[in-house]
């Protein structure tokens, strides 16, 4: 859905414009944040000329280079980050701000934009400049990160459970259960991974506000513990994955055990069948009257005696 979204300031308030029209009509100090999401190119040509600023094409906002990710010049700052969905798609982001006014561009809607617009509406001092729009909404993206880190951790947890409840059938869906959250670890790990490079590149910057320099660096706390937080997931599907491979092996040993005691116990009677089905011109028990019991007593005799030694070995 394409949506153009203009805040500006109005009498110590902010007010939000859906139309280029009223850049004509007030004062540029005075814009805080235009957000464009999927908009046409006629659009972005006009804000291009009005701000003299170069909006990227979506290949370019794509690029996984540093040197495409954050461009600096002596008066803006373009930074590019990708952001993630609830689906672990990932959405590319491109910022743009000069002289005070944040331009971001995207082709979808998302959430932590629609929660950093409320926090606007709710305390209006706190976003005097783009620059502190950019922070609230990196602040925003990385605790939606955090929660998504904690439903996955949840979700891991719960595989866990299922693990050992189960530990006497294995289930098969449980290997690709366990790759299927590897996938998303990694993803998550990757996307705030991109932020940490981003945001440390803007630390650097000389003409960044001093006031948002503490802000910055909790960032980067934040996304430091987020790290170490999906380090553990690592470590904890690494170890159910060991365990589930261990459950697959003691399955695999109870099969292998069961043919073979069945085997063993065979052997004997086989081997006394074997002896009497021998060509043999001159075999007594052949003729004799109680051969055939006789011969059926032995493959009894032994098979228990089998039975009797893996029972006292407590192989049974």
């Amino acid at each position: 859905m394409s949506e153009l979204r203009i805040f500006y300031k109005e009498n110590e308030k902010i007010r939000i414009a859906r139309q280029l029209d009223i850049l004509k009509e007030i004062d540029k100090k005075d814009i805080i944040w235009i957000d464009l999401v999927d908009v046409k190119e006629e659009v972005e040509n006009e804000l291009e000329q009005f701000l003299k600023i170069y909006i990227q094409e979506d290949e370019e906002i794509e690029e996984i280079e540093m040197s495409s990710r954050y461009i600096q010049t002596d008066d803006s700052i373009v930074a590019n980050a990708n952001f993630l969905l609830d689906s672990y798609d990932v959405e590319p982001v491109s910022f743009i701000i000069k002289n005070d006014i944040l331009v971001s561009v995207r082709d979808v809607d998302l959430q932590s934009f629609n929660d950093t617009v409320k926090k606007m509406f709710v305390n209006t001092r706190n976003f005097p400049t783009g620059y502190h729009v950019l922070v609230a909404l990196m602040e925003t993206r990385v605790e939606f990160d955090a929660d998504m880190i904690e439903d996955t951790t949840d979700k891991i947890t719960k595989l866990s459970e299922k693990i050992t409840k189960a530990s006497d059938k294995v289930d098969e869906d449980v290997l690709i259960q366990i790759k299927d959250l590897q996938e998303k670890v990694t993803i998550i790990r990757q996307n705030i991974m991109e932020k940490q490079r981003v945001i440390s590149n803007i630390l650097k910057c000389d003409f960044f506000p001093d006031d948002l320099q503490p802000r910055l660096t909790m960032i980067i706390k934040d996304i430091n513990s987020l790290f170490e937080y999906t380090k553990f997931g690592f470590d904890r599907l690494d170890y159910l994955q060991d365990t589930f491979l261990g459950l697959v092996n003691i399955e695999q040993n109870k099969i292998i055990k069961i043919f073979t005691v069945v085997n063993v116990i065979f052997l004997p009677p086989t081997l006394v069948a074997s002896m009497y089905g021998m060509n043999f011109d001159f075999m007594p028990e052949l003729h004799w009257q109680y051969g055939y019991p006789f011969s059926l007593g032995l493959m009894i005799a032994f098979t228990l005696i089998v039975l009797l030694i893996f029972r006292l070995k407590k192989w049974l």
